[in-house]
């Protein structure tokens, strides 16, 4: 290879490392700008709207974890939407959704029925529901830590007398569960101070979610006895999901789809539950009391067996044929084979 034809061929090389160097500062340089016009544009064409942080149904009482605020485009935002800054969470806490809101879909302001607007209750109760109002005292509503929202069993605390003269029978049922709270006296919210806490306040009365059979067993319950309320864990629905699975009382889904079971869930965890529940009696607590219903007294009859009844020191028996002997004011009853 002669001179010149080297002297080319370096050339060409240095050419085309000198154009490689270039391109591939220019790649560089403008890829920065590309970077940061994304995010720069981002903020001014979004707007903070309040959405449903998962599926809220109609009746759902609003609290802190279901609804937060996402950035959402401007041209899409309609006048009925919750505007970051505009409108504020703590405010909406114990409204109503009045219609079924997917999650992730922001929530109108038709979709909420705020407490003290008229046909709030209504919207609060699901379908085919019934509010109930129980007279509860301080010490039977968990001394005001029952707030709506929350879930509760019914107990019932009665005085048998039986047909006997003992004592009668103390016992305590737990006779309703998984009621739903609707409100307190006539609040449907939580009452927060200024630093946002709780404030734990008494009152009388607690309107419960009931079917119709159950808002009649609780109209009579009140005329029994004494009713208390006892708060429910979440951790509860689980046990009872699988027992109603055990006893038929829920189908579950045969192809195993998990958005049936979801749902088939959520109808469990919702539906209030009556039937066979735990019971106390004055026995359980106290040596000193009965453990059954007093039974009724001795019959005078002719035939000596055993009377049923819970009778001290052992089981009363009829006597045999009796002959009442009146002397004056003296009345004596004289058995027919016996001592006089």
């Amino acid at each position: 290879m002669d001179a010149r034809k080297l002297i080319l061929l370096v050339g060409a090389l240095v050419v085309a490392a000198i154009t490689a160097f270039m391109a591939r500062n220019i790649l560089t340089g403008a890829s920065a700008p590309v970077a940061n016009a994304i995010p720069a544009a981002a903020p001014q064409n979004t707007t903070e709207v309040m959405v449903a942080t998962r599926s809220l149904p109609v009746g759902t009482i609003l609290d802190a974890t279901s609804v937060k605020f996402v950035a959402w485009p401007k041209e899409l935002i309609e006048g009925a939407y919750y505007i970051k800054g505009e409108s504020e969470l703590a405010k909406l806490q114990g409204t109503v959704v009045r219609f079924a809101i997917p999650a992730g879909q922001p929530i109108t302001q038709g979709a909420l029925v705020k407490p003290g607007d008229r046909g709030f209750l209504a919207a609060a109760l699901g379908p085919g529901m019934r509010a109930v109002t129980v007279p509860v005292s301080a010490q039977s509503a968990v001394a005001g830590f029952i707030f709506p929202g929350d879930r509760v069993d019914l107990m019932l605390t009665q005085s048998v007398s039986g047909g006997g003269d003992g004592p009668p029978l103390k016992a305590s049922e737990t006779i309703l569960r998984n009621l739903r709270v609707l409100a307190t006296d006539q609040k449907t919210d939580k009452t927060t101070d200024d630093k946002g806490n709780t404030v734990v306040t008494t009152y009388s009365n607690v309107t419960v979610e009931a079917t119709p059979k159950i808002a009649e067993k609780i109209a009579v319950a009140q005329t029994v006895g004494q009713l208390s309320l006892s708060l429910r864990s979440i951790a509860d629905n689980q046990s009872d999901l699988e027992q109603a699975i055990a006893n038929g009382d829920v189908d579950v889904p045969a192809d195993g789809d998990p958005k049936k079971e979801k749902e088939m869930m959520a109808r469990v965890a919702a539906r209030p539950m009556e039937g066979a529940g735990g019971f106390a009696t004055g026995a359980d607590v106290s040596r000193f009391q009965r453990s059954t219903v007093p039974g009724k007294p001795v019959d005078h009859g002719t035939a000596t067996s055993p009377v049923p009844g819970n009778y001290p020191g052992g089981v009363a028996v009829r006597k045999g044929s009796v002959v009442t002997v009146a002397r004056g004011n003296s009345v004596t009853e004289t058995e027919v084979g016996g001592k006089n």
